[in-house]
């Protein structure tokens, strides 16, 4: 019940219930939703940066995965909310981690023409060759899309 009503107020922007609930019960914040999302990883989907501030103050597993092994980096590369995945970084993100398919925040990042995201993450160390399970890198994915911008940014990196 505790855990519904967490995984709610967070959908619901609610960052004060958000920590009145995890006062409560510090526990609730290793939970996980019927998808496989933390708390984390859901308040960064729907980019409340607040919310994730808080959670990570709890110990919010900065790179647990969902169901399908995407981060909280890889969702907010694919929404496209570069601030949110600044702080993650600060806070140990690690900008090389694949989902199950192999993609990583990059070849999310670059799928999606985020190119803000696409800076930061090569200038924190984002590795442009890593390819996912079909051998595709970024810079593929990019010119999957014809996004030139970004195959310029990630061919001259």
């Amino acid at each position: 019940m505790k855990t519904e009503q967490l995984f709610n107020a967070i959908r619901s922007g609610e960052a004060d219930q958000v920590k009145m609930i995890l006062n409560e019960n510090p526990a609730l914040i290793q939970e996980k939703d019927p998808r496989g999302s933390t708390p984390l990883l859901l308040a960064t989907y729907y980019g409340f940066i607040d919310i994730a501030e808080e959670l990570m103050q709890w110990d919010g597993a900065i790179n647990a995965k969902d169901a399908s092994g995407n981060t909280a980096l890889m969702g907010v590369c694919f929404k496209g909310y570069p601030e949110i995945a600044k702080l993650l970084i600060e806070k140990g993100a690690d900008v090389n981690i694949q989902n199950f398919n192999g993609a990583t925040a990059l070849i999310y990042a670059a799928t999606f023409n985020q190119k803000e995201i696409i800076e930061l993450l090569l200038q924190k160390g984002a590795d442009p060759n890593v390819m996912d399970s079909r051998g595709l890198k970024a810079v593929d994915h990019a010119k999957m899309q014809g996004l030139k911008d970004i195959v310029n940014m990630l061919e001259n990196d």
